[in-house]
């Protein structure tokens, strides 16, 4: 792809008219939300929270996640060129995106990440992007749960009818008029840990909880 192509594409007017798409389209879902509230009494009694889920999962989220636009949630994004595409869709969405991934940039950006949680006390985390493996929970939300003193609460999304991509982590994309469900797990609390074999132990235990809401077509 041409560098030219690249910057058309990741312009303004490009990424306005993608994100107007993309609402356009999820209009057409009929969504349900379950278990959303546990986190929101969390928040609004003081504590913090992440919200996270699977690569695979986020596309079902983007209209419903507008709701949350007052929070003024995190959430971090990779430096690549599909990661600026999708960051001006969130940024669209009311979210205050912080660039940066496990493979560049990474330590600043959890510490940015780190202090927007601690004062605006709502986050987003993709807990194995932008490469995978799929069904693999990286130590970054571990990190920043610890960090930002935040409780996990994993989210899944389903679809009576999608299309499947053939990549990675199999990106669902729910099929026009689909009965779409966001379920909202129990939420996934991390205590102070002193040994990385403790930090491990964490990280093992919320990837076996939420490997149970990956798809598999």
């Amino acid at each position: 792809m041409s560098k030219r192509f690249r910057t058309i594409l990741t312009s303004s007017i490009a990424v306005s008219l993608l994100y107007r798409l993309i609402r356009g389209y999820s209009r057409t879902f009929r969504l349900e939300v379950e278990n959303e509230r546990a986190w929101m009494d969390h928040v609004e009694s003081g504590g913090a929270a992440i919200i996270c889920c699977w690569h695979q999962q986020f596309f079902s989220a983007i209209r419903h996640f507008r709701t949350y636009r007052h929070y003024r949630p995190s959430l971090m994004i990779s430096r690549s060129f599909d990661g600026e595409i999708i960051a001006g869709v969130a940024s669209r969405t009311g979210w205050d995106v912080v660039r940066g991934s496990s493979s560049r940039g990474g330590r600043d950006a959890l510490t940015e990440m780190v202090e927007k949680l601690r004062q605006k006390k709502v986050a987003a985390h993709i807990v194995d992007g932008p490469r995978g493996p799929a069904g693999k929970v990286k130590a970054g939300i571990i990190r920043l749960a610890q960090l930002g003193g935040a409780v996990i609460a994993p989210f899944y999304a389903r679809a009576d009818r999608a299309w499947f991509f053939n990549s990675w982590d199999r990106f669902m994309i729910p099929k026009p008029f689909a009965r779409v469900t966001l379920r909202f797990g129990d939420l996934f609390e991390v205590p102070r840990i002193s040994s990385p074999e403790e930090f491990e132990r964490h990280r093992f235990f919320l990837e076996k909880d939420m490997q149970q809401g990956l798809i598999y077509p």
